[in-house]
């Protein structure tokens, strides 16, 4: 709550929904009536075709939130303030590695919903990301601390744990996302819009940055990495996990 009271301003811009993302929710979502988005944010990844229930710890998220979205419960996933069984199905998009407790969290997905749809990452495969490898390895720390897909999956008992590769051109700016475009990590604003650099040391990321910079500029950055650009599509770890728990 607190990392995204101070970050938060400004998120919406650079985390835009992927309509290809949004439709893998989607069918993951299937017939659900009701959902509950926790750790919903700006609300990137909500239906808007049925009633949504979001709940959201930070103020300034909560701000950001547009018109159209759902209105916004401030509270946090360990302790959620929604009757057991009450929705067809909980979502939470990119959050569980920010909880205090995930297990917890995820106790409290299975509470209050018999559908639980989950989008997280493979901890491991964002330390091999290059930003991370050859600019900034203090990330790779952080990242290991986090819960991984595969225990977020294993703890929830998954029916399914389907691969979301990220396109070149995707517009949500998850911390790989420009995987294809270096030189949007020259940006602070794109920086901002990721929490894993927000987490690091910043004296570590701005001599990342810079080396990135003299990289970029040296075509040493474009040598090493010719086999990304001839990529659509590359696998940076996100998995969306879906499980059953019962039946309302």
């Amino acid at each position: 709550m607190e990392l995204y009271d101070r970050i938060g301003d400004g998120y919406a811009l650079g985390r835009r929904t992927d309509p290809r993302w949004m439709a893998a929710v989607l069918a993951a979502l299937g017939a659900a009536r009701t959902v509950a988005d926790i750790g919903a944010g700006t609300g990137s990844y909500e239906p808007r075709d049925r009633p949504v229930f979001a709940v959201e710890p930070s103020s300034a998220m909560i701000r950001q939130r547009p018109p159209s979205a759902s209105p916004a419960v401030r509270a946090v996933a360990e302790a959620l303030p929604i009757r057991d069984q009450a929705v067809d199905a909980a979502l939470a998009v990119l959050t569980v590695h920010h909880w205090t407790d995930w297990r917890a969290g995820l106790a409290e997905l299975r509470r209050i919903a018999p559908r639980q749809v989950v989008l997280a990452y493979d901890t491991r495969r964002h330390t091999e990301f290059w930003f991370v490898r050859e600019y900034v390895p203090e990330i790779a720390a952080l990242e290991l601390s986090r819960p991984s897909a595969e225990d977020i999956a294993a703890e929830l008992g998954a029916d399914s744990v389907t691969v979301l590769p990220v396109p070149w051109d995707f517009t949500d700016g998850v911390f790989p996302a420009h995987w294809r475009r270096p030189a949007a990590y020259l940006d602070p604003g794109v920086r901002r819009a990721c929490s894993a650099l927000a987490q690091t040391d910043p004296a570590a990321v701005d001599r990342g940055v810079n080396r990135l910079r003299d990289d970029l500029a040296s075509g040493r950055w474009q040598e090493r990495h010719r086999e990304l650009v001839e990529l659509d599509e590359w696998d940076a770890g996100f998995r969306l996990i879906t499980a059953t728990t019962g039946t309302r």
